[in-house]
């Protein structure tokens, strides 16, 4: 497993959780408005980080710290991801997973061997056509459908997101990406931050007012739990 990145200490990866984050490579979407550019375009100059230098970090603070979290890039394009995560639940530290839904046999196999503790998965478009235009790529989406239905029906705990943005996702949109998670346990709407993205065209595009997100989350709020990350 390659390392690209790691936080010794985050307040805001793990929802009232002091977590570390280990980010890893690659990606499969392309989504327009992402700002890890290097970790998904050129990983190759980043520095590897070893696994020993986490783990040293993971025990000397284990009092402290309550959870990693495994992000990216996407963690479930690596096959080894079972072995990273099951080598910090060795240390007896929970497992948090941030990923795009688009592998639900690398999810099924870390629920099957309980090897992780909590779950985001991205929602990204509503569930027909957009889904390819907002991540760039040519989209399965029963591959999108099976993992929420994964997550939906697991035993343990996870959480539904998505970072919206005008340009990209209208009102109806929002709404209706809220319905295809009815009954799901919580949905955050993330506002969209103005930074360096993939494509250079959004990295000042507009953002929703906090009257027209908290009019949506309103709306959603009638198919699943909604709160807003602003």
């Amino acid at each position: 497993m390659q390392i690209k990145g790691f936080v010794p200490t985050s307040f805001v990866d793990w929802d009232g959780k002091v977590s570390s984050v280990v980010f890893l490579p690659g990606c499969n979407f392309r989504c327009v408005y992402c700002y890890n550019i290097d970790l998904i375009l050129y990983p190759e100059k980043l520095k590897t980080i070893e696994f020993i230098t986490i783990k040293k970090h993971l025990l000397e603070n284990k009092g402290l710290i309550d959870g990693v979290v495994l992000l990216g890039g996407e963690p479930t394009i690596h096959n080894d991801l079972p072995d990273l995560a099951k080598n910090i639940k060795a240390l007896d530290i929970p497992v948090k997973l941030d990923t795009n839904g688009y592998n639900p046999d690398m999810i099924q196999n870390l629920l099957d061997n309980n090897l992780i503790d909590y779950v985001a998965m991205d929602i990204k478009a509503p569930l027909n056509e957009k889904y390819s235009k907002v991540t760039g790529v040519s989209i399965d989406l029963e591959k999108i459908k099976r993992s929420i239905d994964l997550l939906i029906n697991s035993n343990i705990d996870y959480e539904f997101r998505s970072t919206i943005l005008p340009s990209l996702h209208s009102r109806t949109d929002v709404i209706e990406m809220a319905k295809s998670i009815k009954g799901a346990k919580r949905y955050f709407l993330q506002q969209f931050k103005k930074e360096r993205t993939l494509n250079p065209k959004f990295e000042n595009a507009r953002q929703f007012t906090k009257k027209e997100f908290e009019s949506i989350k309103e709306e959603c709020n009638k198919y699943v739990s909604t709160k807003l990350r602003i």
